[in-house]
């Protein structure tokens, strides 16, 4: 019998939705959102307490300062002001978990300026520096191969690697982009088929067919797929049908 495999489902919350209290049962970690693209004090403290209750780990998920395009737009902005909004997005987020007594997990950024980092090593420096205060007490989310995984591991920062469940990859691994119709993979069944494949094949189908290598520990729905719920809970069903857990 082929041993079993456990691994992390992530899942981007406080963003407006309202399903948090559906989603903390199904996933093992999440990503809340802290005042840059959405979210504020109250949102961020209901959803920690929710993840708490559900031992569900917590994370903190920064992004560009841009609610009026939810951090999904590139933004032209000095390095200066973009560190001190990160330092500024986990100071009040950090401060509002040890209130709470909740732990720090994790952090990941958000959107567009995850993108950024992801292929930008002069924004990956930047966004290292940003988040230096939490070097020794949080991990870091990060896709395989990327320029944020090479800065991390120069820089000795605990990192995992991440992919995505609900999202369609190019060749180079970056996500097919959200002006596509193709960007979000919404049908329960085939998210199942893309992340076994991850999983236990160690490789992605991009979208003009070609098999690429990819490695991850921790794999993400989006709170805000309007299937997420129904995806979720066909994942928790199916996945130990293949010897696959979710660890909590």
């Amino acid at each position: 019998m082929n041993e079993a495999i456990y691994i992390d489902i992530n899942c981007d919350v406080g963003e407006g939705i309202g399903n948090e209290n559906l989603l903390m049962p199904l996933v093992s970690s999440c990503n809340i959102a802290c005042g840059g693209h959405a979210g504020d004090n109250n949102s961020m403290l209901a959803v920690a307490k929710l993840a708490n209750m559900h031992s569900v780990k917590v994370g903190a998920h920064p992004s560009y300062p841009d609610t009026d395009n939810f951090g999904r737009v590139s933004m032209k902005i000095s390095s200066v002001r973009l560190i001190e909004s990160i330092k500024n997005q986990l100071a009040n987020f950090a401060s509002i978990l040890k209130r709470e007594h909740i732990a720090l997990n994790h952090i990941k950024a958000h959107g567009a300026l995850y993108n950024d980092i992801s292929s930008n090593s002069d924004l990956a420096k930047i966004f290292i520096k940003s988040i230096e205060n939490y070097k020794d007490t949080a991990i870091l989310y990060v896709p395989y191969g990327s320029a944020i995984a090479e800065e991390a591991q120069k820089k000795r920062f605990k990192f995992v690697q991440e992919a995505y469940a609900d999202r369609n990859y190019n060749i180079d691994l970056s996500l097919v982009s959200r002006l596509r119709s193709d960007a979000v993979i919404s049908e329960p069944k085939r998210v199942l088929e893309h992340l076994v494949r991850m999983v236990k094949e160690k490789h992605i189908l991009s979208q003009d067919g070609n098999k690429v290598y990819i490695e991850a520990e921790t794999f993400c729905v989006h709170g805000d797929t309007p299937s997420a719920i129904e995806i979720l809970s066909y994942l928790t069903l199916e996945l130990p049908k293949m010897n696959i857990y979710i660890k909590k």
